[in-house]
């Protein structure tokens, strides 16, 4: 399996190549050439399969280059991390279906794909001799996700950015009670957004990037979204025998990377299996205005009661256009410069009539997000988090008669015990996870929402 940059400005590379690459250094993201199609006698095959077996036949079909027994210990050794024994199981509450993603040591979705990343990095460094500090941005989950994926590990050091005073105090902890000595927890004077363009912006820099050894553990690399893309054909796979033609997904989602996740596995399942995606969010609308009207423009970040979702530049944005725009890398080159200078793009009539067939979308408040944890919870005993919730509100609305509807749950009530609490009357109980971050000690540093900055804070402890 060869892979390619979005923006067209590098040789075809392997899959082992693009893990180490992350962002494309064309400033562009990879993706495989070719996205490899499942034949039903195939799925057959794979019904019966744990979450972990299935997991190595969807990533064996994009990882040619990593020998299948070397992958079969890299994805077992990554769920045995887990605390359910199906990895992600599927409940039925309130009329819909809820994939429960937070099983993992942060108790958020981040885990299923950053639990095999750290092991996939640390075998590619063995076998290289190589060394890798890594880079990345957060909204809240995807830090302490990728550092509890990376700590401890050979040969790596990890740097993650946060906005300050923007995360959940849960999420917060997590991050900053790992005084690992080479992780690294920057608490950035600005929102995701600042963070994430610092980060993009560093790693645009290629003589920086090359001589510290920077690796990427944002959803801007490949294996991040290849990990994802399994837990929608798990539960498809769960409705294999039930009768129904097709499945629906209802995606809580601020920076594409989830649902992308669902649309290249919509490729890959036989025609019609994967019926709605549905992109949830909250007012941080931008993808929202884009699925319903082609207004993709940037706005203020608004702050929520689900701040993972407060973003406005979705990353992994750039991973769809390259299909909308006919895998014309040379559009999407120029489409990211003018955006990079307008704050916009723009649309054809024909292109919105490819984006509504591919998704719908809603956008939820933060008064519809606590009615619906409150209700919820009322009904039948359940408790979601803020940002599940979103993905509930939506999924319910725009449920198709006969079509099962799964929500992805992407992470544990307690992570935002205010909100919950505002909508319930009660926090929700603490797992044992949880429970054992209060009085640790925190390390963190804070600083400004400046590129120059945390490229000298990354010069003065880069390993």
């Amino acid at each position: 399996m060869e892979y390619m940059s979005t923006r067209g400005g590098i040789e075809p590379i392997l899959f082992s190549q693009a893990v180490m690459m992350g962002l494309a250094t064309d400033g562009g993201l990879l993706l495989p050439r070719e996205i490899p199609h499942v034949s039903l006698d195939t799925l057959k095959e794979w019904r019966d399969l744990s979450y972990p077996q299935l997991a190595l036949e969807v990533i064996d079909l994009f990882a040619g280059d990593v020998p299948r027994e070397d992958l079969w210990d890299l994805v077992e050794r990554a769920y045995a991390t887990f605390d359910h024994s199906q990895v992600v199981p599927l409940v039925e509450v309130g009329g819909i279906h809820i994939m429960e993603l937070f099983y993992g040591p942060t108790l958020a979705f981040k885990d299923i794909a950053l639990q095999f990343l750290g092991n996939l990095f640390e075998y590619l460094l063995d076998k290289a001799g190589d060394r890798v500090n890594i880079l990345g941005a957060t909204s809240g989950d995807t830090g302490s996700a990728a550092i509890y994926g990376v700590k401890g590990r050979k040969n790596m050091a990890i740097f993650i950015l946060h906005p300050y005073g923007k995360v959940s105090p849960v999420q917060e902890f997590q991050m900053t009670t790992v005084t690992d000595p080479r992780v690294y927890n920057l608490a950035i004077k600005g929102t995701f957004d600042d963070c994430q363009a610092i980060v993009k912006e560093i790693f645009g820099d290629l003589g920086f990037k090359e001589r510290y050894r920077l690796g990427a553990v944002n959803s801007i690399n490949w294996a991040r979204v290849l990990a994802q893309v399994v837990y929608y054909i798990w539960g498809y796979l769960r409705f294999a025998d039930t009768g129904s033609p097709k499945v629906a997904f209802t995606v809580p989602t601020g920076n594409f990377g989830n649902i992308f996740a669902g649309f290249v596995a919509r490729e890959m399942l036989p025609e019609g299996a994967v019926g709605q995606l549905i992109l949830a969010t909250n007012e941080n609308d931008i993808l929202y205005r884009f699925i319903s009207r082609g207004d993709y423009s940037l706005g203020q970040v608004i702050s929520t009661i689900s701040p993972s979702m407060d973003i406005q530049v979705a990353s992994n944005f750039e991973r769809y256009l390259y299909y909308l725009w006919g895998k014309d890398p040379l559009r999407v080159r120029e489409g990211m410069r003018s955006f990079k200078k307008t704050g916009r793009l723009t649309f054809s009539k024909e292109e919105l009539k490819q984006v509504a067939g591919d998704f719908t979308s809603m956008a939820v408040d933060q008064s519809q997000t606590l009615e619906t944890i409150g209700r919820f919870y009322r009904e039948t005993g359940y408790i979601l988090d803020p940002h599940t919730a979103v993905g509930v509100t939506a999924g319910l609305a725009m449920k198709e008669e006969g079509v099962p509807m799964i929500c992805l749950a992407t992470a544990h009530p307690a992570k935002f015990p205010d909100a919950v609490k505002r909508a319930i009357g009660t926090e929700p109980p603490n797992p044992p996870r949880i429970a054992e971050l209060e009085g640790k000690k925190r390390r963190f540093e804070i600083l400004p929402a400046h590129v120059n900055k945390v490229k000298e804070y990354i010069e003065e402890h880069a390993i």
